[in-house]
């Protein structure tokens, strides 16, 4: 194929605006971060670190139908102006995968002389407005949200091809993140690579993609994150916000920073702006304006961003400058950057453990915190990390984390705060924290104080060698608690245990956080019995054998229709065949176990040994579920017998308590009622928040001991 002329031009423009642009960059940002965007701008992402995307084959115009509600939650607004062929692909990927939620889908034409307005009419479902004269994209964009009837305007590009789930994955942030004020979706190159996952303004007014080029996977990007704004190609914000703030300001028309300038309004008046990664669209940038500030309507981008730094210049002297990391350019955004590391990452459905560490970071978001989670192993645990990427903590893992030397190496210096979880991750820890973030105010979080639940569990077995064990579990936590600023407890009987074995230690008690989930159903339509928890804790692999070999014969006599349901993972082969006996069902790991919850009459915690609180009590009662329990399961949950749970302690007393709870209604009502508020008063998250804020968002108290 012989060479064009036009093909000639193409690259000689091409080349002149980067070296335009490199020389512009080198005025204004200097040689530290114009190399840094000559590196982004050629960096390689290996094929599997790129997403796979869905792109409608091409084909000619022929008319199809395009989702339509009369009662819309969104109104999907496309401003278009000519590029018939990027708008025909939209709206064809809109059909191809319709949104679940239900939309309006309006086009709004600023003028088009091609084949726009013999076409789109063909389209069925789709609310085709022609303006009577070119006015840009502002009065394009204003002038569809004026007709929109949805609770949510999505203003999308037409050259744009959103992926299926986008538009869920958008609404979704407004329904679990109330202070949400606009949501963008995470913007991609046909290729694959990530164009945007929003964006920030430096101190000069200049704005950067956060990024751009790298993997739509890599930890930095992947997670719900605050940004100074998203770009207008694929946002969602409420109907009844934009108006309050009236729609995109004309001060920009035609175009160019009103995106920008609608995302400082919002954060003045109180709103978060995030971009959302679980929405994804593919963005042919700069089909429609093209990319060169000299010349056409882009030309505005330049005296626009002059217009916006008049109007915001004093909101923009806290912002990053051009030599600020990634890792730190949105720091402005958020109070503290904390890491928390554990071993692995939580599995809230599985564990009482997890499911407080959960709740914990999703508290110290709310609180403003940049949260960053490292698990030990470097492991991705599907839909586990992507669940903590969903409540704004940017989760890591392998191969963008490397080894936690070189991984602290390059992040250390980012944390006013470390929390490390149990003791044996602590131990690893520490050095390299010393070394990478001397500043950091290092939190210990015990989970539960190990060396008590092991010194108990000898003791019950009778077991010198266990015992033993304890006592060496005991001197490396003691040691951990002596080197770091504070330590967490999640019981009153643990800090009282370490205000004698380590009296000058810094002390606090968060306990579990729970959500209240409701009073369930009511006590005539609840049957059986459950228990829920996983069986690598030793103890409740005790609890459940106990419970089956000693006690249920006793409620079976008596309650001879009743079923046991044992939930819980990892359960051993000695508890899979209790599964064998009449009555006892167990069902191993459970998803969602709502159903049990809901509609089980009472719980059950007979725990024979342990430490800390139990997540299985707190978590019935977030339920409206009365419990049955031991004296050890209710150590430090501030429950009285007979007011919100029954205690017993031998097999014969557990079994009268089971029975009796489960016949009387106006007992079991009490124990809902009051089981309900003991989790709102001490197991909440505004429970626990005066710690939180104590804890993490102060300065250190005391500098740590160094090891012996």
């Amino acid at each position: 194929m012989s060479f064009s002329l036009a093909e000639a031009r193409f690259l000689i423009d091409r080349a002149l605006g980067l070296a335009r642009r490199g020389w512009t960059s080198l005025r204004t940002r200097g040689w530290g971060a114009s190399w840094a965007r000559v590196k982004a701008q050629f960096h390689h992402v290996p094929a599997q670190r790129r997403a796979e995307l869905y792109l409608p084959a091409p084909r000619p115009f022929a008319p199809f139908a395009v989702p339509y509600s009369q009662a819309p939650r969104a109104s999907i607004v496309i401003p278009v102006y000519n590029q018939f062929a990027h708008t025909h692909t939209c709206l064809l990927a809109l059909a191809e995968h319709p949104p679940q939620a239900a939309c309006e889908i309006i086009v709004v034409d600023d003028g088009s002389s091609d084949e726009t307005p013999m076409a789109l009419p063909q389209v069925a479902g789709l609310r085709y407005h022609r303006r009577p004269e070119n006015g840009g994209f502002i009065a394009a964009c204003n002038d569809g949200a004026a007709i929109a009837r949805g609770e949510y305007l999505v203003f999308l590009n037409n050259d744009t091809v959103p992926q299926p789930g986008w538009l869920e994955a958008l609404l979704r942030t407004f329904d679990e993140r109330p202070r949400t004020g606009l949501v963008g979706a995470q913007l991609l190159y046909p290729d694959g690579r990530l164009q945007e996952a929003g964006a920030i303004v430096r101190n000069d007014g200049r704005a950067d993609n956060l990024g751009r080029f790298h993997s739509p996977f890599d930890p930095r990007f992947a997670y719900l994150r605050k940004v100074d704004y998203c770009s207008g190609a694929a946002i969602a914000i409420r109907t009844s916000t934009f108006k309050t703030v009236n729609g995109f300001d004309a001060h920009y028309a035609p175009a160019y920073y009103e995106d920008t300038d609608l995302g400082f309004a919002l954060r003045e008046a109180g709103f978060d702006v995030v971009c959302q990664p679980a929405a994804r669209v593919v963005h042919a940038e700069g089909a429609t304006a093209g990319t060169d500030t000299r010349k056409g309507v882009k030309t505005y981008q330049v005296r626009n961003q002059e217009r916006f730094v008049e109007r915001w210049r004093p909101r923009m002297a806290g912002h990053p400058d051009h030599e600020t990391a990634v890792e730190d350019a949105t720091r402005h955004l958020y109070g503290k950057q904390i890491l928390v590391v554990d071993a692995l990452t939580p599995t809230p459905d599985q564990d009482s453990g997890s499911l407080r560490l959960f709740n914990l970071m999703r508290l110290l978001v709310d609180e403003g915190a940049h949260v960053v989670f490292y698990p030990a192993n470097r492991a991705h645990a599907g839909a586990y990390t992507e669940a903590l990427q969903q409540i704004g903590v940017e989760a890591w893992y392998a191969p963008f984390a490397g080894r936690a030397p070189s991984w602290l190496h390059r992040h250390g210096r980012r944390f006013d705060a470390v929390m490390l979880s149990r003791h044996y991750v602590a131990r690893e820890f520490l050095p390299l924290l010393r070394k990478y973030a001397p500043q950091a105010k290092l939190v210990f979080d015990t989970v539960d104080l190990h060396y008590l639940r092991e010194t108990r569990g000898a003791e019950l077995a009778g077991d010198a060698s266990l015992m033993r064990n304890a006592q060496a579990t005991r001197k490396r936590e003691l040691e951990i608690v002596a080197q770091t600023d504070t330590t967490l407890v999640v019981s009153e009987a643990e800090r009282a245990l370490l205000a004698q074995d380590a009296p000058k230690a810094q002390v606090e008690l968060l306990s579990n956080v729970h959500r209240a989930a409701g009073p369930g159903l009511p006590f005539g339509e609840r049957r059986d019995l459950v228990f829920v928890g996983g069986f690598r804790h030793p103890p409740n692999v005790d609890a459940v054998s106990w419970f089956v070999d000693d006690v249920f014969p006793l409620v079976r006599a008596r309650l001879p229709g009743v079923v046991f349901h044992c939930i819980g993972s990892h359960a051993p082969e000695s508890i899979l065949a209790l599964g064998r006996r009449e009555g006892v069902v167990v069902h191993g790991h459970v998803p969602d176990i709502t159903s049990f919850m809901d509609g089980a009459r009472i719980g059950l915690a007979p725990l024979r040994y342990g430490a800390g609180v139990k997540g299985k009590v707190n978590l019935s009662m977030a339920h409206g579920q009365p419990v049955v329990a031991t004296p050890c399961a209710v150590e430090g949950m501030h429950l009285r017998d007979g007011h919100d749970v029954l205690v017993a302690g031998s097999a014969q007393a557990f079994a009268d308590a089971v029975v009796r709870l489960y016949g009387d209604e106006a007992l079991w009502q009490a124990l809902s009622r009051n089981g309900l508020d003991n989790v709102a008063r001490h197991f909440s998250a505004d429970a626990a928040r005066d710690v939180v804020r104590r804890v993490f968002f102060s300065g250190r108290t005391q500098p740590p001991s160094s090891p012996a």
